[in-house]
């Protein structure tokens, strides 16, 4: 096992919190002080003071991101390298028609530029692999290279279990129900918990503003190619949650450990793979803390507080230099509710989550109904165009291939099946039959993407939202691409003061994907660095819960985004070489499932309590 010593988890963790400590005062004074010099070189005496005072003005907010800026360009760089390897562009479509070929805009030569942007520009110049990112999507219809392993590898389990997203959908609600619950079986949390756990990671703001979007780039047909993949994303969960059941763990004071890191370096060994499942529980490991640190965390509080200052407006920065700057209220709050969640543990976390999440997703989609119904003469009308569009897309998207890219896109992004993020939640689950919280884990991708995302959809299409003809407020939000705001205003204009509930809505999706991505982070910097030391992990997810609201960093928190994407790389590799097991464990479980064996136990059980209930 990749187990540190606890003090030397500690002195590693300690050491990159130091060193990034020691790296920051240079940045925080230099800055500011540049600023002062330049101004007094050209002004008179008596307008230095102003200059500080306007220094002053910009806050305290402002010069840390001000400080933080050779390191948000840093990020960018990684992100650009990282991002050409994870969504390689993979040519699926025809050529584009271009009308003109205009000239490169990475080459030098190309265009006339002054001396000093041209001396900088070698700086700037994209490395060869993101040049032949660049000319492969200026020449083709083409789609993320991390996007297509995730739907080749649902699309190849869901051949190799036999359709078990279909044959086993009664039985996962049944299961889900508490039908076979068992007291007696090992883990910490019920099947409903830990379904709710793992949805609240994905159940989130790509649910409101991806989907939008993702129609107004793709055209209402994108919605029914989303709902595919999320179709076959279902047997994407059964499989890598199955995995985590089998090699799960529990520790002498009761706890689970389980997921990925767990099924890769202790399943491939099985298959003669030992070496390579070891690196790939590792790198999965690694990923997945920096993943939960800005994308299931710092990203949700910058993203969802930037919709909630659409709505509340003291909430949103400040316009000019000087004004009042509340971001850092929104997110000392959701730090303190965080806090009080994550340090009771997955226990705690799932009690949460099983309130919130069916809570959130009843009123969203008892809103969309709502919606419907008011427009149910136009419905059919809606759902014509979803079918038409998704063969033949509109001409921006780049025809059917181009709507289906756009659709596949969101549902991989919208539901992470293929992750390995939600087997570490589901391996908590109480059962002694893996199989058994594999079905339950298939309705994870059927909840939040063929219905929220759906409904999310046939919203955005009822009310016209996708096209900017539609009205001028519309057009507002799609130029800006400002997905949330607007099915905000498309809601809004049904159901008159619901941006307001949508407000509140925003703010628990993101804090319920916060409190499950903490548990994945936690889990896995256990695994790397000993359970001795999850407190420390809480803390600085703690701490990046508060950044969040007032970093402006959008490459930083873009990295955290790139590392959940690149989780899927080691998890589609390892589930793949293990999915035979899994599909033994399958037919011996459907086998006791067709033959009433699961229905007898719960009979037998009921008439063993019935006489002390008496």
């Amino acid at each position: 096992m990749p187990h540190f010593s606890l003090s030397r988890g500690r002195q590693i963790a300690l050491l990159a919190v130091a060193t990034a400590f020691l790296n920051f005062p240079g940045m925080t004074l230099a800055a500011p002080q540049e600023a002062v010099d330049n101004t007094a070189s050209t002004d008179e005496p008596a307008a230095i003071p102003a200059a500080d005072d306007a220094e002053d003005s910009r806050g305290l907010v402002q010069r840390f991101n001000d400080a933080l800026e050779p390191v948000n360009e840093w990020f960018g760089n990684m992100n650009g390298h990282i991002a050409s390897v994870i969504f390689f562009p993979v040519p699926v479509g025809p050529a584009k028609v271009v009308a003109e070929a205009p000239a490169p805009v990475d080459d030098p030569v190309a265009t006339d530029t002054p001396d000093d942007e041209a001396e900088a520009a070698p700086e700037k110049q994209p490395s060869w692999l993101q040049k032949l990112n660049r000319s492969i999507e200026s020449q083709y219809r083409t789609m993320p290279l991390a996007v297509i392993i995730l739907l080749v590898g649902a699309t190849f389990f869901t051949i190799r279990m036999g359709f078990i997203n279909i044959r086993g959908f009664v039985h996962a609600i049944k299961v889900t129900a508490g039908k076979y619950d068992d007291p007696e079986d090992e883990g910490e949390v019920t099947h409903f918990q830990a379904l709710t756990a793992a949805l609240s990671a994905t159940v989130g703001l790509g649910n409101i503003a991806g989907v939008a979007i993702a129609i107004c780039l793709g055209g209402p047909g994108a919605t029914l190619w989303m709902v595919l993949a999320g179709f076959i994303g279902m047997t994407s969960k059964f499989v890598e949650c199955t995995l985590g059941q089998l090699y799960r763990e529990e520790r002498p004071d009761g706890r689970i450990m389980g997921g990925a890191m767990f099924y890769l370096s202790r399943g491939l060994p099985e298959v003669g793979l030992g070496p390579l499942g070891k690196v790939l529980g590792v790198m999965f490991a690694v990923l997945c803390v920096g993943g939960s640190f800005a994308g299931g965390n710092s990203f949700q509080v910058n993203m969802s507080l930037g919709a909630v200052g659409e709505v509340w407006p003291f909430l949103a920065p400040p316009q000019n230099p000087g004004d009042a700057d509340y971001r850092w209220v929104y997110g000392l709050g959701m730090s303190v509710v965080t806090g009080m969640v994550i340090i009771g543990g997955i226990r705690r976390i799932a009690s949460a989550a099983e309130k919130i999440v069916p809570a959130m997703c009843g009123i969203y989609v008892a809103a969309a109904i709502v919606i419907l119904i008011k427009n149910f003469d136009s419905l059919p009308a809606a759902v014509s165009l979803i079918f038409s569009d998704a063969f033949s897309g509109k001409a921006v998207a780049g025809g059917m291939v181009g709507v289906l890219v756009v659709g596949f896109q969101r549902a991989a992004f919208s539901n992470e099946a293929g992750v390995g993020s939600a087997a570490i939640a589901h391996a908590a689950a109480k059962t002694d039959h893996p199989v058994r919280e594999g079905v339950v884990a298939m309705l994870g991708p059927f909840i939040d993407t063929v219905i929220i995302c759906t409904m999310t959809a046939l919203v955005i299409v009822v009310t016209g939202a996708w096209n900017p003809e539609t009205s001028l407020e519309f057009k507002q939000q799609i130029e800006g691409g400002n997905g949330a705001a607007l099915t905000s205003v498309a809601m809004d204009s049904e159901i008159s003061g619901f941006k307001y509930v949508l407000g509140v809505a925003v703010i628990l999706f993101a804090f319920s994907t916060m409190i499950s991505w903490s548990y994945y982070g936690e889990r896995c910097w256990a695994y790397l660095f000993g359970d001795g030391t999850s407190m420390l992990y809480r803390s600085i997810f703690l701490v990046f819960t508060f950044l969040g609201s007032i970093l402006s960093s959008t490459n930083v928190l873009e990295f955290g985004d790139l590392m959940i994407f690149g989780m899927a790389i080691p998890n589609i590799i390892g589930v793949v070489l293990l999915s035979g097991k899994v599909r033994k464990h399958l037919d011996e479980y459907w086998v006791k499932v067709k033959s009433g064996e699961f229905d007898r136990e719960v009979e037998t059980r009921a008439a063993a309590e019935t006489p002390s209930d008496s």
